[in-house]
């Protein structure tokens, strides 16, 4: 009888013991996925909690905010030659971002992914602040003006950075960021290589190795409208692929020198389609080029101090 009853004792709570077991892994596994933390440090969040998931997870950011504060110092210095371009285009604000890391395979990581597309939103952001212009605006920022963006909770970039150092466990930095902001008259696009599809959309944040910003004038009907797009994001994908350091000039007036300059877009053959020159195309499509840009990774570059001027 006593046997029973302790067979009967076993069983009941055995099956409750692995109740609670179940619970406690899907709790575990559900706050892996949603913080990308490591096993050890969640199952060690959710014990110091009571198995509460949202106190959980707001410890290990507040631990991994303070540890990655830490390593930043540590790890400040070692250099970052890899790491990602960051484009975002939303209606007449655009903005490419260079963010960097120690290697190519923390640039895979998809938490330093994510770093550089909500860098690139908060430079995006930050174009809310600047009084528009007849012309287009460009803000160069360099990285500790970058540092200083605040997001929308409350926290700064460099804040994040922190964080993501914490999280790969090597340094990062932010580089470098040219904003534009248009007036009605002027449109923008960007582009970043390898591109995922000519179809996905540019106001959604792109990570590449190399990117391209082009703010532009076209004449067009509405029907045109989406082919005069595409061609503008294949005039970004020609200055990532043939590095042109200036637009040149059309006309009569045209120095004579801009023909024979290899970087000068318009006289370059046009990437898409060698049988034509930038120029020619830009002619068929009733499309001017205002300015540009191009990042490349790694490159060396003139990150000069925050700096805002208008082009015409």
């Amino acid at each position: 009888m006593l046997f029973r009853y302790t067979q009967r004792f076993v069983q009941a709570h055995t099956g409750l013991f692995r109740h609670y077991a179940t619970a406690e892994k899907s709790a575990l596994a559900a706050l892996r996925k949603k913080t990308g933390y490591t096993f050890a440090n969640c199952k060690k969040a959710l014990e110091l909690h009571g198995n509460d998931p949202a106190k959980a997870e707001q410890w290990l950011r507040e631990q991994a905010q303070a540890m990655g504060w830490s390593k930043a110092t540590k790890l400040e210095g070692r250099s970052t030659a890899q790491g990602l371009i960051g484009v975002l285009v939303q209606r007449n604000a655009g903005a490419m971002v260079e963010v960097n890391c120690e290697t190519d395979f923390v640039a895979r990581n998809s938490s330093f992914q994510r770093f550089v597309q909500i860098a690139s939103a908060a430079c995006v952001r930050h174009l809310a602040h600047v009084e528009p212009d007849a012309n287009l605006t460009k803000v160069g920022l360099n990285g500790e003006a970058l540092k200083q963006l605040v997001l929308e909770d409350g926290k700064t970039l460099g804040d994040h950075l922190a964080l993501v150092i914490g999280m790969v466990g090597e340094n990062a930095t932010l580089n470098r960021a040219i904003c534009y902001k248009a007036p009605e008259n002027i449109e923008l696009t960007g582009y970043v290589h390898p591109a995922p599809n000519d179809e996905t959309p540019v106001d959604v944040p792109l990570v590449g190795k190399y990117g391209s910003l082009v703010a532009f004038r076209a004449e067009q009907s509405d029907s045109e409208e989406n082919d005069i797009t595409l061609v503008a994001r294949k005039i970004c994908q020609h200055i990532v692929g043939m590095k042109p350091e200036r637009i040149g000039e059309r006309g009569k007036d045209e120095p004579a020198a801009d023909k024979d300059d290899e970087t000068c877009m318009i006289h370059q053959e046009y990437l898409v389609d060698p049988n034509y020159t930038v120029g020619e195309v830009l002619e068929a499509s009733r499309l001017q080029i205002v300015d540009f840009q191009r990042f490349e990774c790694g490159e060396k570059s003139k990150a000069d101090d925050q700096s805002v001027q208008a082009v015409n």
